[in-house]
Parts: C-alpha cells; sequence; structure tokens
C-alpha cells in the first residue's frame, strides 16, 4: 500500500477518536512511537497529581485513608482496570509492581496444584518474568521447578507435573499475540493452571480473561494505561481460585483485618489476600486518571484505530525501506499495538530517529520497536515517522559516533 501524506491527513479528519490528542500532554515537535514502553501523561493525570499531593496529603493529611477513599483505592481502580481486560471487579486488585506480582502469583499458582512442581515457560519470553521464576524455583527447592522449553514447544510441553503455564499475551519483542482461550484449553486438558501477562495487552487491544478462561494474570500500569513511570501493577484472580489460593507475601494489607494488628496472618477471603503492603497513593492517583481515560473510549472503535495504526506503519516501512525486515506478525489479530523491525544497526538508527523527534526503542540484538495508540497517535504522524526512517536509512545519518554509544536504557 502506496498512501500520500494527504491521504493520511483525510484519516485523521475522518478518525473519531482525533479529539483524544488534546487529552495527553505531550511535547509539540515529537512524534511519540513508544507508547507501548511508557505512555505519556494525560493532562488529568497531572491535575489528580497536584490534587491528591496539595488537598488529600497537604491538607487532610492522614485522615485521607478515609476522608478520600485511600485504603480502597487498590480495590476501587482494580475494577476499573477490570472492565478493560474482560474481568470481574473483584477479580482483580492494584498493587506491587508487575515482578512482585507474578512471583505471588507464580507461588500461588503451585498452592493450587499440589503435588505439581513444574513452572512451565518458554525461552525469549520478557526477562523479569523468567527471572522470577527462576527465583521462586531456587526458593522452593524440591517443591518447584523452573522448565524453560524452546518457542513452539510450548504445548506440546505441558505434562502431569505442569502445575502452570506462564505465557505473556502478546510478546514484548515481536508483538506476537497469542490465543488466551486456545493456550489456557490447552493448559487445562492436563490439569495444569494458565498465568497470563498482559503488560503489552491492557489498553491496547482486546482482553477477555474470564472469556479465555484464564486462571491468573499480572499486567503493568505504565504502558498503555498511561499510569506514569513505575506506577503499581496489577493483577488478577478467576474467581474460582479465590479464597483458596495462598502466596507467600502476606503482609498487612493481605490480612482479613488489617487494623486488628494481629501477629498471626490471616489471609483476606478475596483478592485482598494478593496484596501486601501500604498502597502508594500518589502513584494510584495518576493511575487512576489514565484508567479512566480508557473506560471513555469506545473500545471497538480504539481496536480498529489501533490495527489501521500499525497496518499503515508496516505497508510503509515495506513500500519505503526494504532495508528492514520485518519481526512481528502481519496480520493485526496476531499482534500487539507495537511494530517490531529488524537491522543490524538498529541501535544507532533509532538515535538518529529520536534525534529528529521521533520516539521508539531498541530490543537486543537488532529489533526496532515502534507503539501506536489509538488514543493519540495520528495517521499524519505514522506517515511522517517513516518517511523520517527511509530518509535515515537512504542517507546513512545513522552511521555516526554519536548514534553508535550506548545508552544505559535503550
Amino acid at each position: 500500500m502506496s498512501l500520500s501524506r494527504g491521504e493520511a491527513e483525510a484519516l485523521d479528519a475522518a478518525d473519531p477518536l482525533a479529539g483524544l490528542r488534546q487529552e495527553f500532554d505531550l511535547p509539540d515537535g515529537v512524534i511519540y512511537l513508544d507508547g507501548n514502553s511508557l505512555g505519556p501523561p494525560p493532562r488529568t493525570a497531572l491535575a489528580r497529581l497536584s490534587r491528591t499531593a496539595a488537598a488529600e496529603w497537604g491538607r487532610d493529611l492522614i485522615l485521607s485513608w478515609n476522608l478520600n477513599g485511600w485504603m480502597e483505592a487498590p480495590l476501587r481502580i482494580g475494577g476499573k482496570i477490570a472492565r478493560l481486560v474482560g474481568a470481574e471487579p473483584h477479580e482483580v486488585a492494584v498493587a506491587d509492581s508487575t515482578s512482585v506480582n507474578l512471583f505471588k502469583l507464580a507461588a500461588g499458582a503451585l498452592s493450587l496444584r499440589p503435588g505439581r512442581t513444574t513452572l512451565l515457560a518458554q525461552t525469549g519470553e520478557f526477562p523479569t518474568d523468567l527471572h522470577i521464576l527462576q527465583g521462586l524455583a531456587a526458593l522452593l527447592g524440591e517443591r518447584a521447578r523452573l522448565r524453560i522449553v524452546p518457542e513452539g514447544e510450548l504445548i506440546a510441553a505441558i505434562d502431569e507435573d505442569t502445575a502452570a503455564l506462564v505465557l505473556t499475551h502478546v510478546h514484548y519483542r515481536t508483538s506476537r499475540r497469542w490465543d488466551m482461550a486456545a493456550v489456557t484449553a490447552a493448559a487445562h486438558a492436563k490439569g495444569a493452571l494458565a498465568l497470563w501477562d498482559v503488560s503489552h495487552s491492557a489498553g491496547a487491544i482486546g482482553v477477555d480473561l474470564n472469556a479465555a478462561r484464564a486462571d491468573l494474570a499480572v499486567g503493568c500500569g505504565y504502558k498503555h494505561l498511561n499510569g506514569g513511570p513505575g506506577a503499581p501493577a496489577f493483577l488478577f484472580v478467576a474467581e474460582r481460585h479465590l479464597g483458596t489460593i495462598r502466596q507467600p507475601l502476606t503482609g498487612w494489607l493481605g490480612h482479613a483485618e488489617p487494623f486488628a494488628f494481629e501477629d498471626l496472618h490471616r489471609p483476606a477471603p478475596d483478592v485482598r489476600a494478593l496484596t501486601t503492603g501500604t498502597p502508594p497513593i500518589l502513584s494510584l492517583a495518576a493511575l487512576e486518571a489514565g484508567i479512566d481515560l480508557h473506560l471513555s473510549v469506545d473500545r471497538a472503535q480504539a481496536e480498529a484505530k489501533g490495527a489501521a495504526l500499525s497496518d499503515l506503519f508496516i505497508a510503509l516501512v515495506e513500500a519505503g525501506c526494504p532495508e528492514l525486515g520485518l519481526a512481528s506478525p502481519r496480520r493485526a489479530a496476531e499482534r500487539g499495538l507495537h511494530v517490531s523491525l529488524t537491522h543490524k544497526d538498529g541501535y544507532a538508527i533509532v538515535q538518529a530517529l529520536a534525534a529528529r523527534g521521533v520516539i521508539g526503542d531498541f530490543r537486543a540484538p537488532d529489533v526496532l520497536r515502534f507503539g501506536v495508540s489509538p488514543l493519540f497517535t495520528r495517521f499524519t504522524e505514522v506517515w511522517d515517522a517513516v518517511e523520517a526512517l527511509r530518509d535515515i536509512l537512504a542517507t546513512r545519518a545513522y552511521d555516526r559516533p554519536e548514534h553508535r554509544a550506548r545508552k544505559a536504557v535503550t
């Protein structure tokens, strides 16, 4: 497909979601294609942070735990996220980080399948997921074993000792999207549980945990959900497992009566049992503003626009940048909202783009990632970004020392 910039302008003019762009505080002269890694701030989040800090923390002080709903925030916001991921409000809580939640739920999966010891994953998953599982298995010794199989062999590897398979719904590097229902059914057929990481899915594409019969899930708050850097993550426990699942990080807010101040832990009978410590109120305030913005959008329109944006990106790259390989599935239904390209000089190319105000990111060894968002990305921005990419490749503008010098964060 060859599309002129004028035709891209026409797509923006006809876009029913175009007005949402003004809801974000984005700098002039920047094309931001990295919301899959860190979502930009909604203007309401900045206002909400200011209000929470000044009025609730500053004026009401500790009384805010009761006066301003601080204590209920993890469940209130979790209930809102539930609407984005196909869950019931009482099945989701906001707490901790994705890594910590994965630790808790992987341990919880073992508690739900006594007699089984294997946590099953595949190579190439997001490193922290594999690292967390490795640490849990090392801690539990003979009671847990991490088995990592090559990509493509996961389903066949499920056996009678598999307590749970752990898988990312959308792959961080390639953007490949798994068929959640089919994979979950395969796990259940062998008596295993399915634990999903929906960090690159929630807020980006359609996720329906209950329709897929997922057992457990974790997700990130600072990518597509626009909760801000280091925003709290969320966790999901299917209703059928609530009250039975057990996790080792038994902090006081997971207690049935936190303010009874008992020496011994009594887990809460609901999803609160999967929470641990005091919630980060300022971060939760920003996250809730991001979630509210997502809930104001027609999800069908958002998904259609997201697919159209990423389809356009791929088509323009293939027409104008033949030097680049496509690492993502071609069909929108098989990928998330980031498109991954390959080039041996990928890092330098991403840096050269950033110098021109086009922000993507790089993942070793050779992947250039570009994320779109139906909430703030314009079709003309996709066109302009690919035009900048084409020019950088044609002129080898990336082949400079300042672009090749590796920074701590890629």
